[in-house]
């Protein structure tokens, strides 16, 4: 991310560029969210594709009213303390000039507000990804207004605001590989430790209904995971955010080959899930480090992290945490290796002149990342566990061992994603079926 400014500068003028840029970079990040809803809409049996795609989708009602009413002060107002911000000239976003600056930057503050504003709404949805078929709407719903209200904003602040204790410090983190995907990551694991496993855990197949849906979301995360990456610049005037957009596409890919790699040694085969997953483990790995890191770096990012995350999934196995759609394994990992590589691989040569250990920088900036990644992560897990079971004990998060087993999509939705009551005709519904017929209808129903 660029840096923070809350000062306006007089000599600056506002640019339409790249103004418009960061327009088009918010509308691409905003479609992320429910691309991440068909991503993992599609990794959920039948009987939860509904609630997946509505746990992601609320995030951007109740999100963008936070940020409204106090989200986007308390993530860039005036510092108090390195911990939190607060502006209450922004509360409700009242007192903001239509042409009035961000800092020392050429956009307005309105579309500084709303790029931010599609980072806060899709990082609490990442989380949901963890906790399929098993949690209330209502109780998911208070879950996301207080997490953002009590992580995301002083997270952001921390990382991105000015006078944050990690903005000092010179943490790098581009894009969120702190802020939003460790954050969500540990967020996921904090939850899931508290409320338990799903019902057949490691007992029953949980295989993804829909592989093309999967394919769908993972298309639209790649997409507007340009403007996530490319937008954090807030503008076009170096070429820094052109590097970024690079990077992102590299990394990507390598760690897509890296994954199915990983996958055909161990597994024999290359699945289109597994190149699914391996395209949001670069992604999530590229977010913090593309700007310092160059294209070789990139591709460095990209294998590492396809083959680290490719083998994180499996540890929910080996430990217990039913993390139902990996969002530990890919955000979780992706993001920490992502953060400590800029240690190792940061050229110098992109967003600052920070070098690396591989680039002569010796290990100070990967001290540094190594405060971001862990100070980030233990405060998100520990304070979204205590949100957990505050809730938990409260109005309770988990629906009942019935409703779960039927479908949680009926029991909190009242809804079913595929209506099959019009499907073949009388005379299809009055033939004998054939043993083999049977056989497959049974499958299917089951």
């Amino acid at each position: 991310m660029a840096p923070a400014a809350i000062t306006l500068a007089a000599d600056v003028e506002l640019s339409p560029a790249n103004t418009g840029f960061m327009l088009i970079c918010s509308a691409l990040v905003m479609l992320m969210t429910p691309g991440l809803a068909f991503f993992y809409g599609g990794m959920v049996r039948v009987k939860s594709t509904l609630n997946m795609l509505m746990m992601s989708f609320i995030s951007l009602g109740i999100v963008t009213i936070l940020w409204v009413l106090y989200g986007f002060s308390m993530a860039f107002g005036t510092d108090s303390g390195h911990i939190i911000g607060w502006n209450s000239d922004w509360v409700g976003l009242s007192d903001i000039g239509l042409t009035e600056l961000w800092g020392t930057y050429n956009i307005p503050i309105l579309a500084f507000l709303v790029f931010q504003l599609m980072f806060a709404i899709i990082t609490p949805a990442l989380i949901s990804g963890a906790l399929a078929d098993r949690v209330k709407f209502t109780a998911w719903a208070l879950f996301v207004a207080l997490w953002a209200t009590i992580v995301y904003f002083p997270v952001a602040h921390w990382v991105w605001g000015e006078g944050g204790w990690a903005f000092d410090m010179g943490v790098i983190d581009f894009a969120g590989g702190t802020a939003v995907h460790i954050n969500a990551g540990a967020a996921a694991l904090g939850v899931i430790l508290v409320i338990g496993k799903r019902i057949g855990f490691k007992k029953d197949p949980m295989r993804p209904h829909s592989l093309p849906l999967v394919m769908l979301g993972a298309g639209l995360l790649w997409f507007g995971w340009f403007g996530f990456n490319a937008g954090s610049w807030l503008g076009n005037d170096d070429g820094v955010g052109a590097l970024m957009f690079v990077n992102t596409q590299i990394a990507t890919a390598a760690a897509m080959l890296a994954w199915l790699a990983y996958e055909k040694i161990r597994h024999g085969a290359f699945t289109t899930l597994g190149a699914a997953s391996g395209a949001v483990a670069g992604l999530v790995a590229i977010t913090p480090s593309g700007g310092a890191v160059s294209p070789i770096g990139a591709i460095v990012v990209g294998v590492v992290a396809g083959v680290l995350c490719a083998m994180a999934v499996g540890l929910k196995y080996k430990f217990g945490y039913d993390d139902s759609l990996d969002v530990v394994g890919v955000h979780l990992v992706g993001g920490v290796v992502g953060s400590l590589l800029v240690g190792f691989l940061a050229s110098g040569k992109g967003q600052s002149d920070v070098e690396g250990l591989f680039y002569g920088g010796g290990m100070e900036q990967f001290w540094k990342q190594c405060a971001g990644v862990f100070a980030v992560l233990a405060y998100s897990l520990v304070v979204s566990a205590i949100l957990a079971f505050i809730l938990e004990k409260t109005i309770g998060m988990r629906v009942s061992e019935d409703e779960e087993v039927a479908g949680i999509d009926q029991a909190e939705h009242a809804e079913t994603a595929y209506d099959f009551s019009g499907a073949g005709g009388g005379a299809a519904r009055n033939a004998v079926p054939t043993p083999a017929a049977d056989t497959a209808s049974k499958k299917v129903d089951a």
